[in-house]
């Protein structure tokens, strides 16, 4: 049940396409483990299909064997045997059959790797063929650079072909949540803070619900995939992944800054620059901005984020310490993993009250946020700031993930910040949020009483 959990929508969506009678091409992508193939076989489970999953063999093996089983489909004995000889012939057998089938191809840019022309063999055969046969053909593809670039960006050959796209995202903490709806919110937290979204490490943690096990058992276990399994998605990503390991090193140990990055690795600003924007485009990254500046992209203020929750787990504490999991010291790691993952939750609590506050002021006072972030200046820095730019209301709060309750000294102090926020400063109407792990004093609680102060505890979340 967990593999198909929080994918009803994308599910109604290609059940939608299927009602319909005509041909349908269709490109399901997304970052590895996130659960495309658990989408697609449960799109098929009650139609009929052929799955065919791609490799890197070679293109002629790659033919031979989809065609088999295009054959074994159809219960034609020659070709389920011997294959067919080109991707045309392929393309007008199943023409032919004028069969309602779903066709999966997983792993699509291993056969691009294999032949670069693939896309256009492909373009070739839906326009000649596919589209008039009442075929349902779906394109799933973990390396979301490849599959943007040949299927759906402006100039691939199969533009304009597609009925539509999926990318599937790790869950966010409200699907966690759901999830994991018997544990405490710490705990979630942690798990949150760990691994992220993504389907398949979420898995271990069903499984066991001994949070400190799981992390010592299988990622501080060198013969445990998820040891290794940063390394090999980089790999499979990128090229020179050797120097990307060195951004993310840099990044993971507190360099956010595009000059920071560059004086930590040595490269130059034009290498760097290229490489953030390939990792920004695999959502590994992210470039952050104030809330406030009118234009992120030329915005010289942005800071270097890594997104991916366990990517960023995984450099802080298995990349750098590795020696520790090599020479058996587990246990030791996992001390040293116990006194300083408190940053991280403190960072991921703060994200996941930024994008709680939206559906806060909604049903608090009716406001919703055009535009919602963190803001900051040279001295200055505020967790949450949201407005709206037609009415003029704007949001200021602190996320606190600390062992004291909130005291009015904090909403005072927030007040001093807000008035360094140079937005509509004469006629905005201004609130106050915040969110705290160990609630709050009775004075912020009295204070707060009838005034724009929203007060919000974890359990609240």
């Amino acid at each position: 049940m967990i593999s198909f959990y929080g994918r009803e929508q994308q599910l109604k969506i290609l059940n939608d396409w299927w009602l319909e009678q005509k041909s349908h091409l269709v490109i399901v992508y997304g970052k590895r483990r996130i659960g495309k193939t658990a989408l697609c076989l449960k799109f098929t489970e009650d139609k009929p299909k052929i799955y065919y999953l791609a490799d890197r063999l070679d293109i002629k093996l790659q033919l031979k064997k989809l065609s088999q089983q295009v054959g074994t489909f159809y219960r034609d004995g020659y070709v389920s045997n011997y294959g067919l000889s080109d991707w045309e012939q392929l393309f007008s057998y199943i023409s032919e059959k004028k069969k309602k089938f779903v066709l999966i191809i997983d792993e699509f840019p291993y056969m691009v790797e294999a032949d670069s022309a693939i896309s256009s063999i492909f373009q070739k055969g839906w326009d000649l063929y596919l589209e008039k046969s009442n075929t349902f053909l779906i394109l799933c593809g973990s390396s979301i650079g490849m599959m943007e670039q040949h299927t759906i960006s402006y100039k691939a050959p199969l533009y304009g072909r597609r009925t539509g796209q999926i990318l599937l995202k790790p869950f966010d903490f409200s699907d966690l949540s759901q999830i994991f709806n018997d544990w405490t919110f710490d705990e979630k937290l942690h798990i949150y803070s760990i691994v992220g979204g993504v389907i398949t490490y979420l898995k271990f943690f069903i499984e066991n619900k001994n949070f400190w096990d799981v992390i010592e058992k299988k990622m501080l276990n060198k013969e445990q995939f998820l040891y290794q399994e940063v390394e090999f998605l980089l790999k499979e990503e990128l090229r020179e992944p050797r120097n990307y390991f060195s951004i993310l090193q840099s990044m993971s140990s507190g360099k956010r800054k595009i000059s920071e990055i560059i004086n930590d690795t040595g490269f130059d600003k034009g290498t760097i620059s290229s490489y953030l924007a390939n990792l920004n485009q695999l959502m590994i990254i992210e470039k952050e901005v104030p809330v406030t500046e009118t234009d992120a992209y030329k915005s010289r203020k942005g800071l270097y984020t890594i997104r991916d929750n366990f990517i960023s787990f995984w450099f802080r504490f298995i990349f750098k310490y590795r020696n520790y999991i090599e020479e058996g010291n587990q246990k030791d790691l996992l001390k040293i993993i116990k006194k300083s993952i408190g940053d991280l939750l403190s960072y991921n609590f703060e994200e996941i009250t930024k994008r709680a506050t939206n559906s806060i002021m909604r049903e608090k006072f009716d406001i919703r946020f055009t535009n919602i972030g963190r803001w900051w200046d040279k001295n200055t820095e505020i967790d949450i700031v949201g407005f709206n730019i037609e009415t003029q209301d704007i949001v200021f709060g602190e996320a606190k993930w600390t062992n004291k309750p909130v005291g009015i000294n904090i909403y005072k102090d927030l007040v001093e910040k807000s008035e360094e926020v140079d937005w509509n400063r004469a006629s905005r109407s201004e609130y106050f949020i915040f969110f705290s792990k160990n609630g709050f004093t009775n004075e912020l609680i009295e204070f707060s009483q009838d005034k724009n102060i929203i007060l919000i505890t974890k359990d609240d979340l």
